[in-house]
């Protein structure tokens, strides 16, 4: 995703109207998940016959329309794990209406669990989700279900099974490595689907990243508000005014870069997204901005320049770990002596950013190839090491996001036959609910957090004499 108000005046396009950019057929809402990834053999046992999913394209959905191949082995130690995991969780688990799992809570309605079991065997986490997609499992309250397991997320596996994790778990594509050619791939997948869709579910600056609440909960109408209080706080915290030099990374749809214009600022941002790009001038133009900012697609690793500001929101998430130190060098190369760096980012802690962080992902094979997910810890570490940036003040806002992805998933829910009338299909809806439902539990469950981050240089006698 991209996640007190200054005087800024309202965006003049605060409500865009979208071009028109129809989901290809071929695509159908998904560029097509990557090759799967390599991860322990499956025992030579075969296993049982398994039967397409009806009403489920087979060359659209392949991993969906049906359950993998898995040996009875592994799905039997699959069944044993998760029925044991279920039972000590507060909530309910119902297998084939027949028997129910768990100390009691909102409901989980396991409607096959063969399917299932067969498909958590063969892909982990994976599989769970592909099993929701497939509709073999469902949820009256999905993210009441996922909060819980968010929230026990540590303690699901044995602790003997997360000793093995790199014997079992699947491994990351080699094509999903964040190079430059690679990160091209990685952000058109996703956000190149259609400027269309993301329009139906985000508010109308069409901003894709937490937005910061006066109270909570909240409602619709508060979203572009609590959006621009969200862009307001960052541009006020890298000192962005009239005149300021300021390098965005991740345009988005160009939200932030008209406020940063409105304050007077000069705006060079750079994307890899082509669908936004082309939104984001449309939007420039219409406010008549087209003087102050200017829109690049190109990778941040080729800006030059001198910039008394770089801001950046929920960008650091698709660098990749391998390039977070090139990332950070680069914001110290660009920056101006005084100059500030503002960062809004998704976090996680360190302990799970450590035991996962080579493991493919449900989200990593659907939604965010390349993605992950930073601690406080690790950008410390790698600003220290690498760079003479440190974190001079850190706000969290966990509790906002859950808000803001609650509003995304309902809008999105209310407008499914517009969703319908792109060319995306059911599976293609059921996947998106699931990952907006799953990414509301990180933060409900206090898995996840978001903060904004803002780093100035150290100009201390012993970085000065490096």
């Amino acid at each position: 995703m991209e996640p007190t108000p200054a005087s800024a005046p309202a965006s003049p396009a605060a409500e865009p109207t979208p071009a028109s950019v129809p989901a290809p057929a071929a695509r159908n809402g998904v560029p097509g998940p990557a090759e799967p990834a390599r991860g322990a053999a499956p025992s030579s046992l075969p296993g049982p016959a398994v039967q397409q999913r009806p009403g489920v394209d087979p060359a659209r959905w392949p991993d969906v329309a049906a359950p993998p191949r898995a040996s009875r082995l592994r799905t039997a130690l699959a069944e044993r794990i998760v029925r044991r995991a279920l039972a000590r969780l507060p909530l309910r688990a119902r297998l084939a209406g027949t028997e129910d799992i768990g100390l009691g809570g909102p409901l989980m309605d396991i409607r096959e669990p063969e399917a299932f079991f067969r498909r958590i065997g063969a892909s982990g986490l994976i599989g769970f989700g592909e099993s929701y997609m497939a509709e073999e499992w469902d949820a009256p309250d999905l993210v009441a279900v996922l909060t819980v397991l968010a929230g026990n997320a540590a303690d699901l596996v044995p602790a003997p099974l997360q000793r093995l994790r790199s014997l079992w778990a699947l491994r990351k594509p080699a094509a999903q490595l964040n190079t430059p050619e690679g990160s091209r791939e990685n952000i058109s997948r996703h956000y190149d689907l259609s400027n269309d869709l993301f329009a139906l579910f985000l508010d109308g600056t069409l901003s894709y990243s937490s937005a910061v609440f006066r109270s909570l909960p909240a409602t619709p109408d508060l979203l572009p508000a609590a959006q621009h209080r969200k862009i307001d706080l960052l541009l006020d915290a890298a000192g962005v005014g009239e005149g300021t030099r300021l390098l965005e990374i991740g345009t988005g749809w160009g939200e932030l870069a008209l406020r940063a214009a409105a304050r007077g600022a000069r705006v060079v941002s750079v994307t890899l997204s082509a669908e936004q790009r082309e939104l984001a001038r449309t939007r420039i133009r219409a406010a008549g901005y087209e003087d102050r900012v200017e829109i690049r697609l190109c990778d941040y690793r080729q800006v030059t320049g001198e910039y008394d500001a770089v801001v950046s929101v929920e960008m650091i998430e698709a660098v990749g770990e391998e390039f977070w130190p090139v990332y950070f060098t680069t914001l110290d190369r660009l920056l101006a002596p005084g100059g500030r760096v503002a960062l809004q980012a998704i976090t996680m802690p360190d302990d799970r950013l450590r035991a996962s962080r080579a493991t493919y992902t449900w989200i990593h094979k659907y939604i965010f190839p390349g993605g992950l997910l930073p601690s406080t810890e690790a950008i410390e570490q790698v600003t220290t090491e690498h760079t003479r940036l440190r974190t001079v003040r850190r706000n969290g806002y966990g509790a906002h996001y859950a808000e803001t992805l609650r509003l995304w998933r309902e809008r999105f829910t209310e407008r499914s036959a517009e969703v319908d009338a792109l060319g995306f299909d059911a599976v293609f809806r059921r996947m998106w609910t699931f990952y907006l439902a799953y990414s509301e539990a990180g933060f409900r469950s206090g898995y996840l957090d978001v903060q904004q981050l803002l780093l100035t240089r150290d100009q201390s006698p012993a970085q000065e004499a490096q």
